[in-house]
């Protein structure tokens, strides 16, 4: 079975930066698109950005400009760079991998294998 692990997040000042990380083991990494969500307190999950196979990237409208997805096959680990943080940022951050569809990379229901994700905090 996939396995993903998430880690980098941590406590941050508005403005400032964290790099999340996404490693992946027992599958075929390179083949996955992968994402990342998050879940704020008391909001529902959504999807933050990801990237394919082919490194196509994907963002959501509040995060375009601020967040970057990278991936690193030879280290089967996909990054999110977040700058400029807000404090509407704040939430747990999920990574995602699709293995086999590669229809909707924007939902949540497209992909087979979650991390049990890392908080950030963003203060005001």
């Amino acid at each position: 079975q996939v396995q993903l692990v998430e880690s980098g997040g941590g406590l941050v000042q508005a403005g400032g930066s964290l790099k999340l990380s996404c490693a992946v083991s027992g599958g075929t990494f390179s083949t996955y698109a992968m994402g990342w969500f998050r879940r704020a307190p008391g909001k529902e999950r959504v999807f933050v950005g990801a990237i394919t196979s082919k490194s196509n990237t994907y963002y959501a409208n509040s995060v375009r400009g601020r967040f970057t997805v990278s991936r690193d096959n030879a280290k089967n680990t996909v990054y999110l760079q977040m700058n400029s943080l807000r404090p509407e940022d704040t939430a747990v951050y999920y990574c995602a991998a699709d293995v086999d569809k590669y229809r909707e990379i924007r939902y949540a229901d497209e992909y087979d294998y979650w991390g049990q994700g890392t908080q950030v905090t963003v203060s005001a």
